[in-house]
């Protein structure tokens, strides 16, 4: 069964509710289940729980998670309410201990990803192209 409609998924995530992340991954994968196969399905729920993960470590008023899946592309916003945030692309070396590993996986397997800054805070992004069922 082929599906060519755009779905969309959009949550807000609290300030260290860290629960979240998998509840966040479980919508993504229920969302791309009857849309893509199984392994771009897989790298779109790792580098969307790097990104939520981050935001919600890393901010005091949690995040906004959006999804917009068209049939063989995927989009994923994860956006802060952090002030005053660089808007450049900030990955770290891999062998900089255990941080910041997230954004190398996102770099490394997203075929376009960047930040945009908002008027408060910024939106982190990827895309991925996938393959259609």
């Amino acid at each position: 069964m082929e599906r060519h409609e755009e779905a969309r998924m959009h949550r807000r995530v609290d300030r260290a509710d860290l629960a979240a992340v998998g509840e966040v991954r479980g919508a993504v994968r229920e969302l791309l289940r009857y849309r893509w196969k199984e392994e771009p399905a897989q790298v779109a729920e790792l580098l969307l729980s790097e990104l939520v993960t981050n935001a919600l470590v890393h901010t005091d008023d949690g995040a906004v998670v959006a999804v917009s899946v068209a049939p063989r592309r995927l989009r994923v916003e994860v956006r802060d309410f952090v002030p005053g945030m660089d808007s450049e692309p900030h990955v770290p070396p891999a062998d900089d201990g255990t941080h910041g590993r997230g954004l190398i996986l996102v770099e490394s397997l997203a075929d376009s990803w960047g930040i945009s800054p908002r008027s408060l805070g910024k939106v982190v992004w990827f895309e991925l192209d996938g393959e259609r069922l």
